[in-house]
């Protein structure tokens, strides 16, 4: 049987790419989708995809008029977490693209998930290069403790860290805090150039043009230096694969979770 979905921000960079790898799937229709700039449109003419039929509203809650199995969230933080909770409170599985949600919304999200016996998927990299750099940092951490993390990304992205970071901070903070030789309040100058304390890492954003997204996690020892490090191209084609994947996996389980990486066996 087919499952059914309704994505939100479907005719997005990340979006409009999933929805077309949809279109080509066997096991998953999408039944409507969400984009204040085309709706009342059919989305297979907006994408130029004659097997994309759904129509496009406006709100979340025009959308779930259409019963759906999951609702795929990639739009923005400012409305992510109402998406949402407002999908699951119609009895959908979520699966949640949208970077820039705090741990405050994580945990009301996993609490409504929990009650209404839903799974939901929070992934802030679909890229498989991602998940094995957030499983590589994971392991590094138990024996190295000091490390520093950062961020690239073009000058237009507004959320500071990036969700894969955010993610990537939540990871470790659950091995152990990095430690810092100089602590942050005994520095002299300017602390705020030091970057900023997040889950127990320091994580320093950078936003300039030219860039793509990136993250590169630097762990030290003395005389030696281990560095990982993501870096997305120029498409949103890596992170198809891994969405396709996120869909069929959510309700597999009840609750909240976070990563591709809870999904898969990487062990």
């Amino acid at each position: 049987m087919s499952i059914r979905v309704c994505l939100a921000g479907a005719t997005g960079w990340a979006g409009s790419a999933l929805a077309r790898a949809i279109a080509q799937s066997d096991d998953i229709t999408l039944v409507s989708a969400i984009s204040r700039t085309h709706a009342q449109r059919v989305l297979g003419d907006v994408l130029l995809e004659p097997r994309l039929k759904c129509p496009i509203y406006a709100t979340t809650q025009e959308a779930l008029v259409h019963p759906c199995d999951v609702f795929f969230e990639y739009t923005k933080p400012t409305v992510a977490k109402a998406n949402c909770m407002a999908a699951l409170q119609q009895g959908a599985h979520v699966v949640i693209g949208t970077s820039g949600l705090s741990d405050d919304d994580y945990a009301d999200i996993a609490l409504l998930a929990e009650q209404r016996q839903r799974g939901v998927l929070a992934v802030g990299n679909f890229a498989l290069t991602v998940v094995l750099l957030q499983k590589f940092a994971v392991i590094a951490a138990k024996y190295i403790p000091q490390w520093e993390i950062i961020d690239y990304a073009h000058d237009g992205k507004k959320d500071t860290p990036s969700g894969t970071v955010r993610e990537l901070a939540n990871r470790l903070s659950k091995i152990r805090p990095s430690e810092l030789t100089v602590p942050l309040e005994q520095n002299q100058g300017i602390v705020e150039t030091r970057g900023a304390r997040l889950n127990g890492s320091q994580i320093h954003s950078i936003r300039l043009p030219g860039y793509n997204i990136s993250a590169e996690i630097t762990f030290g020892m003395p005389d030696q230096q281990l560095t990982l490090r993501h870096d997305s191209g120029s498409s949103a084609q890596p992170y198809v694969d891994g969405a396709l994947l996120a869909i069929r996996k959510v309700n597999s389980f009840t609750g909240l979770r976070r990563g591709l990486d809870s999904v898969l066996d990487l062990t």
